[in-house]
């Protein structure tokens, strides 16, 4: 029941979450006693913040309440962002992860970690030692985000964007890629 109950809830929570300014990350219902569990995942490209988590909550929740007759059953609805450990799986999650180290484990041969830069159509490039590789989407078993505690240096930002810009032919200000500095 809660799979055929989750193809009939998705589509309602998917168009709340757009109509909110996000997107559905992932959805799943699960039965949690004589409950439903309404599990929802949202992100945007500058991320999702807690006062956006809430106000995706609210939203999704008055879309649950008006199609109550989908959902007759009560429910606990849970929203929360994807978090640092979402494998990138789709190419949007690539271009929100830009500038951000990330271990990836290929299909084939051995793991590396590397810095994202611009995510095309069907790869990523990625900064591996000093030198610039496509990624694609397709040939990546698992790619997740590595935690930093500093600074990514200048010179990778600036050869990522310079990347960039001559793929796309655009050019971005000096500014982006500049690391801020920190307060001493």
């Amino acid at each position: 029941m809660p799979n055929d109950l989750a193809s009939r809830l998705e589509p309602i929570v998917a168009e709340a979450v757009q109509a909110a300014g996000f997107d559905l990350d992932s959805f799943e219902v699960q039965q949690a006693g004589r409950r439903q569990l309404v599990k929802v995942v949202v992100d945007g490209d500058d991320g999702v913040g807690l006062d956006e988590v809430a106000s995706v909550s609210r939203a999704v929740s008055a879309a649950l309440d008006e199609n109550e007759h989908v959902l007759a059953s009560a429910y606990t609805l849970e929203v929360t962002s994807p978090g640092l450990d979402r494998p990138l799986t789709q190419r949007r999650h690539w271009r929100r992860a830009k500038f951000r180290l990330v271990k990836v484990t290929p299909a084939e041969g051995a793991a590396f970690i590397g810095r994202v830069g611009h995510a095309g159509e069907k790869a990523a490039r990625v900064l591996v030692d000093g030198e610039i590789r496509d990624v694609g989407y397709a040939s990546v078993a698992k790619a997740v985000i590595e935690i930093e505690f500093k600074q990514p240096p200048a010179e990778d930002l600036k050869l990522l964007e310079n990347d960039a810009a001559a793929l796309t032919g655009g050019t971005q200000s000096a500014a982006a890629t500049e690391p801020k500095e920190e307060p001493k």
